[in-house]
């Protein structure tokens, strides 16, 4: 069996182990989705009225009855009716995705962009004020909270000098791609300020040690190019641990950064798991943690096969 398959095996394994786990954990949150869905409103409801409302939500039933009737509709596709949007959650969940993957493919470019080049330069020029320079800057990165990254960038460039909007109704790309840049790349910058820090670190190390190698000293001493000994022989084999942390980082922002989104006003995934985590709202949180789960799932394969586009001499899962 190929290690492709065995990978593809596990799946409905995990996400039964996830499903179990979200269904169980939503339920031991104090109070109840029609309180939360009402509030002082709640109060006023008859005990018929009550009883008719969680018939109609499936929640007057036994808990383990609950779980197999909800279970039995995620393999039909249905993921169950939202109790604050009043519709399906799978098409809530299709609406608000597109926007949380938008904004971890501009993290992830601007990551990639900034910290990889950064990381090979301080590798290049170690222990020089270069070397040092990238460093401190990294590792401020790596120390500073998003939030408060997000907080700065509002107050520099949208409140102190009005270059950027700082929230408002978000603008799809497919209507107006410039509005919907200008509305994404401060929360994208505050993303991948962080995620630039870590590839910026995790590529200086990587490069260092493939730099003291006995093929790369045996390239030079026959006087190929330095930057070609550096980006054809060295790079490549120093990509395995920058692709690893990517897409580990890449998984967690497709489960939506939830500090950003609700700092811009971003309707995206993790904004809508927060609010349904508060809102009571149970098959929204139950099919929102299952999706991001599939996701970063999906993630970790394509990280493990892209091993071996970047290593030949790597084979996953050979002779098992």
């Amino acid at each position: 069996m190929t290690y492709l398959a065995k990978r593809l095996l596990t799946f409905p394994l995990v996400m039964l182990g996830v499903s179990i786990l979200v269904f169980v954990a939503i339920r031991m949150v104090p109070g109840d989705a029609i309180t939360a869905m009402l509030g002082t409103e709640a109060g006023l409801l008859t005990p018929a009225q009550r009883q008719a409302l969680a018939a109609y939500f499936g929640i007057d039933q036994p808990i383990l009855v609950q779980y197999g009737h909800w279970l039995l509709g995620v393999f039909k596709g249905d993921l169950g009716i939202s109790v604050i949007h009043g519709k399906p959650v799978l098409g809530i969940i299709l609406e608000r995705f597109p926007l949380t993957l938008e904004l971890a493919l501009l993290s992830m470019m601007i990551a990639i962009l900034v910290g990889l080049p950064a990381g090979i330069f301080a590798a290049t020029r170690t222990e020089k004020l270069s070397d040092l320079g990238v460093r401190i800057i990294a590792m401020i990165g790596q120390s500073t909270p998003n939030f408060v990254t997000g907080l700065l960038l509002i107050y520099a460039l949208s409140a102190g000098f009005g270059i950027l909007p700082t929230m408002g109704e978000f603008t799809p790309l497919t209507v107006d791609p410039l509005k919907n840049l200008g509305q994404m790349i401060l929360p994208a910058i505050t993303l991948g300020f962080a995620f630039a820090a870590s590839v910026a670190r995790i590529s200086r190390s990587a490069m260092l040690d493939v730099l003291s190698e006995d093929y790369v000293r045996t390239a030079r001493s026959r006087g190929a190019p330095k930057r070609w000994v550096i980006w054809r022989h060295a790079l490549p084999n120093a990509l395995i641990p920058v692709v690893t942390i990517s897409g580990v980082e890449f998984g967690y922002l497709l489960g939506g950064a939830v500090l950003v989104e609700q700092i811009f006003a971003l309707p995206g995934l993790g904004r809508l798991v927060l609010e349904a985590i508060l809102q009571r709202d149970y098959a929204l949180v139950q099919g929102c943690v299952l999706f991001i789960a599939f996701n970063f799932m999906v993630v970790n394969l394509l990280v493990d096969l892209a091993y071996v586009a970047l290593d030949p001499r790597i084979r996953l899962g050979e002779g098992s």
